[in-house]
C-alpha cells in the first residue's frame, strides 16, 4: 500500500512539474510573440505607477495583448523594477520583450522645437509656453538678442525654464566661437555689439546669400559715420519686441526720438532688436567687402543694392512703382 502511495505521490510530482514547464513555455513564447499593435503607438507611463498598473495601461492602449501575461512575463524574463515613467513611442508588432526593453531603457519620445531666426526673447518665451510637452514657468523675458535660434531637443516633463537656459548657453558659445573668427579692422568694440549688428541683419533680409551684403553696407556706414537709417530698429524703439508694430512706418515714425531709432542717432543702437541665427553672427563680423551704402527692397523677395545715393533714388523709385502695381492689382 505505501509502495502504492508513493508511486502516485512521484507521478502527481511529475505531473505538476509538466503543467509547470508547460506554462513556462508558454508564458515565454507570448512574452515573446509580435504583439497586436498595427502602427506606433505613443503612451505616456505616469510617475509612481507599478505593475500592474503599467501593465493595464498598455493593454487599453492595444500595446500588449493580455496585461496579466505581460505582468507575470516581466517578473520572470525581464526587470519588474526598472520600468521607467515618460513618453514613450512604441513600434508596431512589440513584443511584451520588446515593450519591457523599451521601458527598461528610458529611451522616452524626444520633441523638437524649433526657433526661428530674428524673433523676439518675447516671441520666444511665447513659443515655449504653448509647448504643450514642457512643464513649469520660464520665468522673467530674458534680455534682447541673449537666446540662440535653433531647433533644441527635449523630453515630456522637461521644466521650461531648462529650455530657455540651454537657449541662453548656446548664444554665448556661438557668439563667442563666431567672434574669435572676425575680420580685421571691423567698426566693432566687443561681441555685444557684434551681436547688434547681427540683430538688425536678421531683420533686414531673410536670404542667405544677402546676409553679408548687408552687413557690409552697414560696416560701411559705421566706418564714414553714417546713420545706419534701418527701419526695424526704428520699430523695436517703438514696440521693445513686445508685439508687433501692425502697420507700417510713418514719417513721424522715423523722426521719433528713441535710443534704437537709427535715423536719429549714429552708430549702434544700445542693444540688439531680436535674436540673430548663426548666419547673421557670421555675416556681422565678417561682411562682404563692397562699396555699397544703400538698399532698398527689390521686389522679389531680396534687395537693390546702391553705392550712390543717386542709384539708391532710382531703387526706391522701382520700389515704389512696384508697389503701386501691386496696389492697384489688389484693387481691381
Amino acid at each position: 500500500m505505501m509502495r502504492r502511495l508513493g508511486g502516485i505521490a512521484v507521478a502527481v510530482v511529475i505531473l505538476l512539474l509538466l503543467t509547470a514547464g508547460g506554462a513556462w513555455v508558454y508564458l515565454q513564447q507570448q512574452f515573446e510573440a509580435p504583439g497586436p499593435l498595427q502602427d506606433e503607438t505613443v503612451l505616456i507611463i505616469p510617475r509612481g505607477a507599478g505593475l500592474s498598473a503599467i501593465s493595464e495601461d498598455l493593454s487599453k492602449a492595444g500595446v500588449v495583448a493580455d496585461p496579466l501575461i505581460f505582468k507575470f512575463g516581466v517578473r520572470l524574463f525581464a526587470d519588474a523594477t526598472a520600468l521607467k515613467a515618460g513618453e514613450y513611442a512604441f513600434a508596431a508588432r512589440s513584443s511584451m520583450r520588446e515593450v519591457a526593453a523599451l521601458l527598461a531603457s528610458g529611451r522616452t519620445l524626444v520633441h523638437r522645437l524649433t526657433v526661428p531666426e530674428g524673433l523676439t526673447s518675447a516671441e520666444i518665451v511665447a513659443l515655449l509656453e504653448e509647448a504643450e510637452a514642457l512643464e513649469g514657468e520660464t520665468g522673467e523675458v530674458p534680455p534682447e538678442g541673449t537666446l540662440l535660434p535653433e531647433t533644441y531637443h527635449f523630453h515630456r516633463g522637461d521644466p521650461r525654464a531648462d529650455v530657455l537656459a540651454r537657449m541662453r548657453q548656446s548664444m554665448d558659445e556661438a557668439l563667442a566661437e563666431i567672434w574669435d573668427r572676425r575680420a580685421e579692422n571691423l567698426p566693432l568694440k566687443s561681441p555685444e555689439e557684434a551681436l547688434v549688428l547681427a540683430s538688425i541683419i536678421e531683420k533686414e533680409t531673410g536670404v542667405d546669400g544677402e546676409r553679408a551684403l548687408v552687413a557690409g553696407v552697414f560696416v560701411n556706414r559705421l566706418d564714414k559715420g553714417m546713420p545706419l537709417q534701418s527701419d526695424p530698429t526704428v520699430v523695436y524703439g517703438i514696440t521693445l519686441g513686445k508685439a508687433p508694430l501692425g502697420r507700417s512706418l510713418t514719417r513721424k515714425d522715423l523722426a521719433q526720438a528713441t535710443p534704437y531709432n537709427t535715423y536719429q542717432i549714429n552708430g549702434l543702437p544700445p542693444g540688439p532688436i531680436a535674436n540673430p541665427g548663426r548666419a547673421a553672427l557670421e555675416a556681422a563680423v565678417n561682411p562682404a567687402q563692397t562699396e555699397y551704402l544703400y538698399f532698398v527692397a527689390a521686389g522679389d523677395g531680396g534687395h537693390a543694392f546702391a553705392k550712390t545715393l543717386a542709384e539708391h533714388n532710382r531703387n526706391v523709385a522701382k520700389w515704389r512703382k512696384h508697389l503701386r502695381s501691386l496696389k492697384k492689382k489688389q484693387t481691381n
